[in-house]
């Protein structure tokens, strides 16, 4: 599979972390995670912290359950309950995806569920 980061420079440059966009081709496989939400053993950790590392968890979960990696992360979309959480959401993505920089969207919006402060659903491709 070719992958090319694209950031056209007569756009803004992403701000850490992302592309603007991501070009694949001669793929042989694409996935799409459903929304990840902060839940394990039907609990709900209290803190942002503690929810956005078990999403990203189970994000991880589901891309190795299709024989894939964070490496392959295309594109994420990352739902938060509230802006307050924008950096350390930044951070806690940082430090899951290190140097992959997929194309990316945060959106602040209301939550299925109250607990969660937020759900990643994302896109892959081999």
């Amino acid at each position: 599979m070719k992958r090319e980061s694209i950031n056209a420079k007569n756009a803004p440059a992403p701000r850490g972390g992302y592309s603007q966009a991501v070009k694949i081709e001669d793929f042989k496989t694409l996935v799409f995670v459903s929304g990840q939400i902060p839940v394990s053993d039907d609990k709900v950790p209290e803190t942002f912290e503690d929810q956005a590392r078990l999403v990203w968890r189970n994000v991880d979960a589901q891309l190795k359950a299709a024989g894939m990696t964070k490496a392959d992360l295309v594109k994420v979309t990352t739902f938060l309950s509230d802006r307050h959480h924008a950096t350390a959401n930044r951070e806690i993505r940082s430090e899951y995806l290190g140097a992959v920089a997929p194309a990316m969207s945060v959106v602040i919006t209301s939550i299925f569920d109250g607990k969660w402060l937020l759900e990643v659903e994302a896109v892959a491709a081999q």
